[in-house]
């Protein structure tokens, strides 16, 4: 006789494990998770390797600043330093000039002198000239106080008022810009 109070047992898949998946499916989700972490672990390398690149930038970035900075700073104290050498480079011919006369005065005339004076005058105005100094010599001009600066006043017939009469001393300029002003004799 048969027992028709039993369960039915169905039969066991040895297979299935208690998550009710299969042996193959874990084996296959435990690969793909090695697979993720493989990927993360390079993904991870990629960007350490990257920081480090970047760190390597950012260094020899900061090395070039500061290199250029030092040159800055050295190249202004030269300027500094230096900047009136092609002043004086332009002067000494004057200063030789000058010794060359003093040592022939001896048994030189008056004339020969005053044309030495001249020559040395003329290349002093030279060596001026080409530093950028310009003479200003304002006599018969309308006064300027940008240029100017009035040291009397007279009553000069004939002459327009406000006019440059008499030039006590030349006034100059450097690269456009006044360095001294011409003092003047002005009209009333």
């Amino acid at each position: 006789m048969v027992n028709d109070n039993k369960p039915i047992e169905e039969p066991i898949d040895e297979s299935t494990t208690e998550n009710g998946k299969t042996a193959e499916e874990e084996v296959a989700e435990s690969k793909e998770g090695e697979n993720e972490i493989e990927h993360l672990r390079q993904e991870l390398e990629a960007a350490r390797k990257k920081a480090d690149e970047n760190w390597e930038v950012a260094l020899r970035a900061k090395a070039e600043a500061d290199n250029v900075r030092k040159r800055a700073a050295k190249d202004v104290e030269n300027a500094h330093k230096y900047s009136i050498e092609k002043l004086v480079s332009e002067f000494l011919p004057v200063k030789d000039s000058l010794e060359l006369g003093l040592s022939a005065s001896e048994n030189a005339t008056v004339e020969s002198l005053v044309e030495g004076m001249e020559l040395t005058l003329k290349a002093f105005n030279n060596a001026l000239e080409k530093c950028g100094v310009e003479e200003v010599d304002p006599l018969g001009e309308k006064f300027d106080p940008e240029l100017h600066q009035a040291m009397s006043m007279i009553e000069k017939p004939g002459v327009e008022p406000g006019t440059v009469v008499e030039v006590m001393q030349k006034g100059y300029l450097l690269n456009g810009r006044l360095v001294r002003p011409a003092m003047v004799v002005v009209a009333k």
